[in-house]
């Protein structure tokens, strides 16, 4: 029952793979809201899979889990612990059946085999797969955040979050 997350950043496609290879990766999946990168035309969607499956490696863009969310104006939102207006919308997404579904097909998956969550961040407390680790956590499966060439750790729940079961939500924390 594991996960990682991992950041594609700047790496060529061999450091990437490499990468998984180092934390014995067999399925990714794809959480970047334009799957693509004109930067880095390896890590285009086609590309990307091509390369994954020669090295025997699964595929999956989940668009339910991607980022750059929008919370609808003059909706509240209970994630006022993220000052960041993108990860707080990402929080509010995180609200929705639509992303527990995902996020409960995500932990399925993790359960079977190792499974790697992948955005273009090469950090992931910049990135909005913070969170899903977060969900992912609170689902029982251990997620490493992958930084680089043996560099990685175990993902920490986030310190504001709260949960209920398997919700989550990052109030802002109390003066």
């Amino acid at each position: 029952m594991t996960a990682a997350t991992i950041g594609h950043s700047n790496r060529t496609a061999e450091e990437f793979l490499a990468l998984l290879g180092e934390h014995g990766i067999t399925r990714l999946v794809d959480v970047r809201r334009l799957p693509g990168s004109r930067r880095y035309p390896w890590f285009d969607q086609e590309n990307l899979r091509a390369a994954l499956e020669a090295s025997g490696v699964v595929y999956r863009h989940q668009g339910a889990l991607t980022g750059r969310r929008r919370t609808p104006a003059g909706t509240p939102s209970i994630n006022g612990g993220w000052e960041n207006a993108s990860f707080r919308a990402y929080a509010d997404h995180m609200q929705t059946d639509e992303f527990h579904a995902a996020a409960d097909r995500l932990a399925q998956a993790a359960q079977r085999e190792p499974v790697a969550v992948m955005c273009s961040e090469a950090v992931p407390w910049r990135c909005h797969r913070r969170m899903i680790a977060d969900a992912l956590l609170v689902r029982g499966i251990a997620v490493t955040d992958v930084i680089g060439p043996n560099s990685a750790r175990p993902h920490e729940l986030t310190p504001f979050a709260r949960r209920e079961g398997t919700r989550l939500w990052y109030p802002p924390e109390s003066d």
